[in-house]
């Protein structure tokens, strides 16, 4: 036995309703670039996670969009991230000359405020009192 082949539902060349209805509704945009432009276009909005109708649709509702060459917003994004992770983990003393904030980050000053710190008996807050390295200073 054998099955007849059902016909499709469109006929080639025939456009659906609701694709007509959708290119009303949705009508393209072109433009002509070079090869070369066209494809840093494509770099720069898959770097940045954004696609080009968003673009378009974003400035078209009067975004204000701030255009960075690729190179310099790795800089720009390196230099921001730096600077957060320097105001959260970096650690600040006061200039004995001048006052101003200065950021522990030689190894001369972070040597010597380890000392510090040593000397004040900072330490773990859940350590035991006895440390084996004193003890076994003190038994000298």
């Amino acid at each position: 036995m054998s099955r007849k082949k059902s016909k499709k539902i469109t006929t080639p060349g025939k456009i659906r309703p609701s694709r007509i209805k959708y290119d009303k509704n949705h009508p393209p945009i072109s433009a002509r670039l070079p090869i070369e432009v066209r494809d840093k276009l494509r770099l720069t909005l898959k770097s940045r996670g954004i696609t080009l109708p968003k673009l378009l649709t974003s400035l078209a509702n009067g975004a204000e969009i701030k255009i960075i060459p690729a190179e310099g917003a790795k800089r720009a994004d390196f230099k921001n991230g730096f600077t957060a992770a320097s105001e959260y983990y970096g650690v600040p003393y006061k200039c004995c000359k001048c006052g101003q904030d200065v950021i522990i980050n030689s190894p001369e000053e972070k040597e010597a405020a380890s000392k510090l710190m040593t000397q004040a008996g900072w330490g773990h807050s859940n350590c035991p009192d006895t440390n084996p390295s004193k003890d076994q200073q003190d038994r000298r």
